[in-house]
């Protein structure tokens, strides 16, 4: 593909282990492009790479604006129910909005996928998704770096269902073109940690 190449995927683009990953993704205008993947996995950190182009749906943002205002004593499990109010209205929003957009998501929520696909495919728009697979261990080291970690709960939670998104994309071979492994989804991308740094920016053409 070569250096600075851009790739405009289609059905599922697995990049994982590939000596040929693009500089960047390119997306139809106006697309929505969730990246999920483990707690730790590298979301965040990707997102806001990206970021220069579209606005970034990050629900750490909420969680760190309603912890700003709650007493320091109140656990975030008393107040949580607030803050996915608060992000889904600023999700709901930023659709309607219709600019391109960058959506961080764990992956092992079906029902979130198709709730975009719902809402952005009559505006004439795709949702595409960015799978990060680096294995529990690389997403616990992640977690220790930045110093704040999942709660052991939901961090299986989340593991069960990216495996079970995993599984149902692996009966599809490698790189099938047009094809969509997802019904919601016009395009897959799985990338590992060494794909994770090289795809450097995503454009919306």
């Amino acid at each position: 593909m070569g250096e600075g190449a851009a790739l405009r995927p289609r059905g599922l683009v697995d990049l994982r282990g590939s000596g040929d990953v693009p500089a960047v993704l390119s997306y139809p205008v106006g697309a929505v492009v969730v990246v999920s993947g483990l707690p730790g996995s590298g979301k965040s950190t990707l997102l806001w790479r990206w970021s220069k182009v579209a606005s970034v749906i990050d629900p750490r943002v909420v969680h760190v604006a309603c912890e700003a205002v709650m007493p320091t004593w109140l656990p975030y499990a008393v107040y949580r129910p607030w803050a996915r109010w608060r992000y889904f209205r600023w999700l709901r929003s930023a659709v309607r909005g219709g600019g391109p957009l960058l959506v961080h998501d764990c992956g092992g929520r079906p029902w979130m996928r198709r709730w975009l696909a719902r809402r952005v495919g009559p505006q004439g728009r795709e949702l595409h998704l960015v799978l990060l697979d680096v294995g529990m261990a690389e997403a616990l080291a992640g977690q220790a770096a930045r110093g704040r970690w999942a709660p052991q709960s939901a961090f299986a939670r989340h593991r069960r269902g990216l495996d079970r998104l995993l599984r149902s994309l692996s009966g599809l071979g490698g790189a099938t073109p047009g094809r969509a492994p997802i019904r919601e989804a016009a395009s897959v991308v799985l990338l590992d940690r060494d794909s994770r740094e090289q795809v450097a920016a995503v454009e919306f053409e």
